[in-house]
Formats: C-alpha cells, structure tokens, sequence
C-alpha cells in the first residue's frame, strides 16, 4: 500500500522543507483514515514486510528477483510511517523470516475464530485465498482512492474459481510480481478449467498424464515450478506474532507524538482530518477547562474595579472580530473574566479601558500581539505594558512547529478544546450578533491566560526566557511601527513597469513560436514535454511520474548544454512572467495612503529570521537589472527627504569566523583586505593581486556553502565543475582555514549531544533528527545544526539593532522612522536635516550590535528611492 501511494502522489509535490520526500507517508495515512472513517473498524493493526530474508527466498533465491531498484525518494517513509502507526497508536507488525502477508494471513483467522469480521486491506492478490464468508479483502485498483472489497463472488467472476483454490490457480498460472514463473502456455481460465475438473492443484496433478495436448505437455515439464510456487504461494496462518488481538484495539492516537510529527512532515490538513476523526473518543476523555466566573461590566466602576483587583497581576486580552475589525474584547485574570462589546461601551468605561491598555505598569497577555495592537489601534486604542504574547513563546520552545494557533496550542499542551466562533459577516452586526462573539472569546481570553502559565515554565526550561523578554517581545512594537508606516511607492512606475513586462512576455512567447513553427502553451509541463523532447528531441531532463521535469534548474541546465532558441525564449517568458507578477501583486497591495504595509513574521523561520508577507518585499529582486527596477517603486514619501539603506557586508561569513576562531579569516577581516580576494590567495597559492574572478567566485561559492553544508557535488554542481576538482578545491580551503573545518564538524557533534544548537545569543534550535536511524533525515538535520547558529546569529544581530535604533530615533525625538528589514539590509525614511545625524546613529548601532572576533562591517547609502539608495 506505501508503495501504491507513493506512485499514486507525485513525489515532486510532497516534500517538507528540509528535503523529505513524504509522498508515501502522506498517501497511506490518508487511505488508514478513508478506511476507518468508512468501515468504522474496532481494532486495527497494520503489518510490514522487513528487508531480510524470508523462508521462501532462502528457499528459492530468485523469488521476487528481478524488480525494479526502489525510487531514492522512497527511502525513509517507511519509517515515517513506522513513526505515525506508533503515534497513532495502530500497532506496526513485522516478523523475521516472514512476510506481511503472512501475517495479515494470521491475524485475519485469530480475528475469525474470536468472532470478528475481518477485512484485509492489500494490494497483493494471494491475500484473495483468506477470503470467507467472514474475511473480504479490500484490493486497490486506482491508485489509492478506488479500493472496492473483494469477496467469493468477486474472486469467482474474475478467475472462476473459490478463493480457496486460489492459491492452485496462482501455482499453475505463477506470479511475475514474485518472479514464481508458472506453466507456459496455461492462464488464468485453463487452470480454473482445470481446477473445477479434477477439484484441487493435487487432483490435477494426480491425473497430469490424462490432460491432452500441449498444455499437458506443458504441466507435465512444470511439475516442479508448480508445486514449489504453491509451497511459496501459500500464506502462513500459525505465527506466534509479538502483538495479541486485544493489542490491536483502535484508541484515541497520541496527540503530541502527532503533533510533533506531522510538524516535521507538514502535513496540516492530514492533521485535522486525523483530530476530526477521533474527535468524538477524545471528547469522552479530555479534561475541558476549568469553569471560570463572569463578572458583568455595568459600568466605568465595574471595570476598573476589575483591573484594579489584581494589584497588576497579568491580564489575558482576547479581541472578537468581525472581519478585520475588533468588534469585542474579553478580559480574563485568575479564574475571573469580563466581557466588553466595544459599540456599548459609555465613554466613561472607554476610558478606563483605554488608559488599561495603554498603561505600561499593566502587564497584559496576548496571543499575536501585533495584530491585537493594529486591530485596536483602529477603535482608537494604544497598546503598552506587554507582559507576555503566547505566540512568540509558542516559537522559542519549538520554533521547527508548523502550525501555532491558539487552537492547536492548547489542545497539544494543555488538553483542551477551545470554541471557536466563525466571525460574523460585515453587516450582521446590526442584527445583534455580537454578543453571540462573548462566550467563546471569554473561554479564549482564559485559554491564553492558562497557556502563558504553561509556556512560561517551557520557556525557561529551554532558557529562552532572555530571549522572549529582551529580544522577541520588545520587538513586537518595532515591527508595529514598521508595518504601520509601510513605505511609499510610484503608482505611475509600477503601472510602466507591469506594460513593460508583459511586452516582454508577449516577444518572448513570439519568439518561441518563431523558433518551433507553432503556437504551443509555455505554461503547461505537458506540451513543453512534447515540443522538448519529441519534436526538437533535446538531451532528457530527470524522469517524474508526469514524463520529463521542466523545471527551471533542469531548464536551465538543458539551455547551456544546447542553447536551443526555443529554451532562450522559454527562459526568457518565465523571468518575465515572474517578474510581471510581483509587479501586480504590489499593485494590489498599495493601500489608501499611496504606500505599502507589508507584515512581518517572527514565527515562521525556525532560525530566527524574520518573513515578510502580503506582500513579501524580502522576494523583491536584485540580482538581474530588471530585478532592481522594481525596487525603484519604493520612494521617499511626502514629508520626508530621503531613503537611507543600511545592510551588513558578509555578515554570515563574518559569524562564521567568530564562531570558528579561524586565525586566517580573521586577519582578513582586521586588515580590511577583500575576504574573497584573501581566501583565494591562501587556497590557490598565488598573491592577492593574482586571484583571478573566477577564483574569487569559486571561493566564495564555497566559503558561503560550507556554513551551509555544502558537499564536493553540490559545489561541483553550483560552480559547473568536475567533483573531483571541487574535492580538491574543499581540500585546499581546509588545509589553509582549518579551524573553520574543526568548527563545522565540532557544532554537529555537540548538537548530537545536546539536541540543539544555539547562536551567539542563546537561541536554540531543536533536532532530534541528528540521532535518527534514517540516514536521509539524519543529513538534513546536520545541514539545519551547520547553518542554524549562524544563519540564526546573524538574524538576531539584525534584531538587537533594530530594538537600540529605534530606542536611540526614540529618545532622540527624531522623526525619521524605520520602514524595511530585508534579510541583512534596514531602510529608513529620513526627515528634513536628519540624514547626518540618524545615518550615524544606525552605522553606530549595527556596528556595535555584538562584541565579535572580527569587526562588523555596515554599509550606508542613501537616495529617492530604493533603488537608487542600494550601494
């Protein structure tokens, strides 16, 4: 079945981020779940072939010999399924010297003799001779979904014969799946003749010598290959198996275990369609929350009555919402909780809730407190005085989970369910529904109040509880300033540039038209398949289950080898599709004010950095001339003077000299000397001035790709030369900076150790993979222990400067302000006379950001727009 799903899904499109194939986990999860929520099955259990021999290969050496080598991108699921089965707490049973089949074959006849009916789900027909009145098999036909039951009936109108004989038929036929050759020249309907004459494979091979012609002939020379695949064929009822019947008694799954898988896998709806499945058992068993009081807030007095009572304790802030707009607000402390519908409220009570909210000496808890902050600020509150936000302390504990939503995170730590209400429709307010938001906003209010208590523990365990107070939290309100300036943009650009780009579609989908003699869609795989590799009959790309890949390295690759026009175009209609595209989406994006608000994410990276979203401004290009054009939309606003960008040079190479201590890097970096130009030197013998750029790009490919993981097929790969030479080339560097070697391997064999890795300020990052017996998931997580500490270090760098220049544009009374953080790049829009004063600031704050090895180098620049500010 893994492998019927694994052909059924294409492996292209399940894979996690890290490079795990899961086409087949996903594939047989889902169908073990059609299946139970379809059949409603008591007990279940699920059995695996192991890759050691049987006793019918030591018997006959060639069974199953001939198949075909197993696809690289199967490796590994079927311990991930092995994984998920213990997770859900299915029992996964194999045994040595024996088949799955055989053990299906025993558990289904324990199953029939305690009474049970019995249903064999596989796709191997010798299961069809367990087939009783009381035993059906469910047998695939269509990938994974068609799985139809095969009964007597069934069996008998496709080979006319009883599933009892089934196993007579298949001796005589023989097997080419198993490599068990039967006797040529019979099929399926001469051996079911033949069975329903003489009733069973011994009475025909008793009266053998009274079957006439060449068929007879042909058994008579066959004898032995019949009764040997009837030895093999046969499946094995009698096995003492590790698991008992009641053993196999469906339960609830263990919630976390999946929780912390399906993270790895990605596999969000599998999740919900798993929860929602055993919903109902978990419902009997799951402790619900604790019962609080409702106090009604009748008036000003009321409320600050409330606030008051806690004598500044923590207070769980929760916003109903209609649309985007805060329609509601529940208040939860200690068991007490209190409900304001925000269009009710007297001014007298809006008052103390506004100077609540505003107060920094009230610590208040929210989950997602850059949103809560804009939502509010909308009815015209300020937000200060954050105690605790549960989504960011959620992430510092495990920042590799995919999903972080109250929901899911109560339900995974504290075991129970929170409501939750759709929100009504704009215009449904009118009808009074707003008060139908008050119950399941107060028992979220007291979910994020129950969850702070717990994830503060957690945080201090993990020792992030630095990082949340003096790190993640104070920039909750960096960002919200960011966001809420957002950052100018010429309309009248961005529309000249979109006629530009799709002039440019339209000449390079002219131009591979011209070059093939006809029209032909450029964005389906399938017709690029056809005029690819049949019509202009190029060098084949990698084999996937849809034909050829056309995907853009493979492309790319195909265009230096042949520099076909038709690839030329096609290269060119796809940069220039993408590019239109990110032109529209930023034209959908300006708001009313003529600028840009993007979103900024602290919860996504599990490194740490920083993601920009709707729009994402960090996926602007700049490396192609086209690329930068774009970036000249964003200008200077009204009222401001100009743009100042500000980025690290080489700061992730600078870390990593930091980190390894190497003597060589860092007196590159104290001589001011061009790194690469240095390197080159050093790995190629020759003086600085002698480093040619080839040789500067080739080390720094490498130098950027080690910190990363980077092996000699990869850099062969990257840099289009033999693997030989980049073996030699990685050589060479590590005989020259050979502490940075030392560090590399020391940091993966410390996070073995320890479980994690951590940057220079503490953050860590969890990775229990290292230790896995899959060697694939266990090289990916080595990957995650080389780049995570600096990749991490050099995202908290930007962070700590972000929090003191916009302490200092603070304190200063500066009213120039912050818009962009872009990967290791901050712009700034900057107010008339400030430019000398504010670009010293921030030169002064990144440069100081930490106290490194090697001095961080930070590059000004400065111009109307962004473009023209790049340096």
């Amino acid at each position: 079945m893994a492998f019927r799903a694994f052909y059924a899904l294409p492996a292209e499109n399940f894979a996690t981020s890290t490079g795990q194939h899961t086409n087949a986990v996903h594939g047989f999860v889902s169908m073990l779940l059609t299946m139970i929520r379809q059949q409603k099955p008591t007990h279940v259990a699920v059995a695996f072939d192991l890759d050691t021999p049987t006793f019918r290969s030591l018997e006959y050496t060639e069974y199953k010999g001939g198949r075909n080598k197993t696809p690289e991108e199967f490796y590994g699921q079927i311990d991930l399924i092995a994984q998920v089965m213990k997770a859900m707490n299915i029992p996964n049973i194999t045994l040595e010297s024996f088949e799955a089949d055989d053990i299906l074959a025993t558990m289904a006849t324990r199953g029939e003799e305690a009474g049970f009916e019995v249903l064999v789900v596989s796709g191997d027909r010798d299961a069809f001779q367990l087939i009783t009145d009381r035993t059906l098999v469910l047998y695939p036909k269509k990938g994974i979904s068609d799985i139809p039951p095969m009964d007597a009936e069934a069996v008998e109108t496709k080979y006319f014969v009883r599933p009892e004989r089934y196993s007579d038929l298949a001796a005589l036929v023989g097997e080419t799946a198993d490599n068990l050759p039967g006797v040529p020249g019979v099929g399926p309907k001469t051996a079911a003749k033949w069975l329903n004459l003489y009733g069973d494979l011994d009475g025909i091979l008793e009266n053998a010598e009274s079957i006439k012609g060449k068929v007879g002939e042909s058994l008579r020379a066959h004898v032995d290959n019949v009764t040997r695949n009837r030895r093999l064929n046969q499946l094995r009822h009698d096995l003492e198996l590790p698991v008992s019947l009641e053993e196999t008694e469906l339960v609830a799954p263990n919630r976390e275990e999946i929780e912390n898988l399906f993270d790895a896998l990605e596999f969000n709806t599998l999740r919900k369609r798993l929860f929602d499945l055993f919903a109902a058992d978990e419902d009997e068993e799951q402790p619900e929350a604790a019962v609080f009081e409702r106090l009604e807030a009748k008036d000003a007095g009321a409320l600050g009555d409330f606030i008051a009572a806690g004598q500044g304790a923590p207070i769980a802030v929760q916003l109903a919402v209609t649309g985007a707009e805060a329609v509601g607000v529940a208040l939860f402390r200690e068991g007490k909780a209190i409900w304001l519908e925000l269009a009710g409220l007297d001014e007298d009570s809006e008052k103390v809730l506004a100077d609540f909210l505003a107060d920094a000496q009230a610590p208040k808890i929210f989950h997602d407190a850059k949103l809560a902050k804009h939502r509010l600020i909308e009815r015209g509150f300020n937000v200060a005085g954050l105690g605790d936000d549960t989504l960011i302390s959620a992430y510092l504990i495990q920042p590799d989970r995919r999903s972080h939503e109250l929901v899911d995170l109560v339900q995974y730590h504290l075991k129970y369910t929170v409501p939750v209400l759709k929100p009504a429709k704009k215009g449904e307010l009118d009808l009074g529904l707003t008060a139908d938001l008050a119950e399941p906003t107060l028992a979220q209010a007291q979910a994020i109040f129950d969850l702070s208590a717990f994830l503060a523990i957690k945080v201090a365990e993990k020792h992030a509880a630095q990082l949340a107070a003096e790190m993640e939290l104070p920039l909750i309100d960096v960002l919200f300033d960011m966001e809420r300036a957002g950052i100018a943009v010429s309309r009248e650009r961005l529309d000249e540039l979109n006629a530009h780009f799709t002039g440019q579609v339209e000449q390079a989908t002219k131009e591979a038209y011209e070059s093939i003699g006809h029209e032909v869609n450029l964005s389906s795989p399938k017709q690029l398949q056809v005029v690819l590799f049949e019509e202009l009959d190029l060098p084949k790309t990698k084999k996937i289950k849809t034909g050829f890949t056309t995907d853009a390295e493979s492309l790319q690759d195909l265009l230096v080898k042949t520099q076909h026009p038709f690839l030329v175009a096609l290269m060119a209609y796809r940069e220039a599709i993408k590019l239109r595209q990110t032109v529209e989406g930023l034209l959908k994006s300006i708001g009313d004010d003529g600028r840009i608000h993007t979103t900024y994410a602290q919860t996504v990276a599990a490194t740490g950095r920083l993601s920009s979203l709707n729009p994402n401004l960090q996926n602007i290009p700049i490396r192609s001339e086209e690329g930068r054009r774009i970036r000249d939309v964003f200008i200077v606003g009204e009222g401001y003077e100009t743009l100042l960008t500000v980025d690290y040079s080489q700061i992730e190479m600078r870390i990593m000299a930091h980190l390894s201590g190497d003597e060589g890097l860092i007196e590159a970096y104290e001589s001011g000397e061009d790194l690469h130009r240095y390197v080159g030197s050093h790995v190629f013998g020759v003086s600085p001035a002698e480093v040619s750029s080839e040789m500067r790009s080739k080390v720094k490919a490498m130098s950027y790709g080690l910190a990363y993981g980077l092996s000699s097929f990869g850099l062969s790969k990257q840099l289009k030369i033999s693997v030989d030479e980049a073996r030699t080339l990685m050589k060479d560097y590590f005989a020259r900076f050979g502490a940075v070697r030392t560090y590399l391997r020391a940091v993966v064999d410390q996070a073995r150790k320890d479980g994690y890795t951590e940057t220079i300020f503490g953050r860590r990052r969890y990775l229990p993979e290292l230790n896995s017996s899959d060697r694939r998931l266990r090289d990916i997580a080595e990957r995650a222990a080389l780049n995570a500490p600096i990749q991490g270090s050099a995202a908290d760098l930007l962070k700590v400067a972000m929090l003191k220049i916009s302490q200092r544009l603070r304190e200063g009374s500066y009213k120039s302000r912050m818009l962009l953080q872009v990967h290791d790049e901050l712009v700034l829009e900057i107010s008339a006379g400030e430019l000398d004063a504010v670009q010293e600031l921030v030169t002064h704050e990144m440069s100081q950001a930490a106290d490194l090895l090697v001095p961080l180098d930070v590059q000004p620049g400065v111009g109307k727009s962004w473009h023209e500010a790049e340096h």
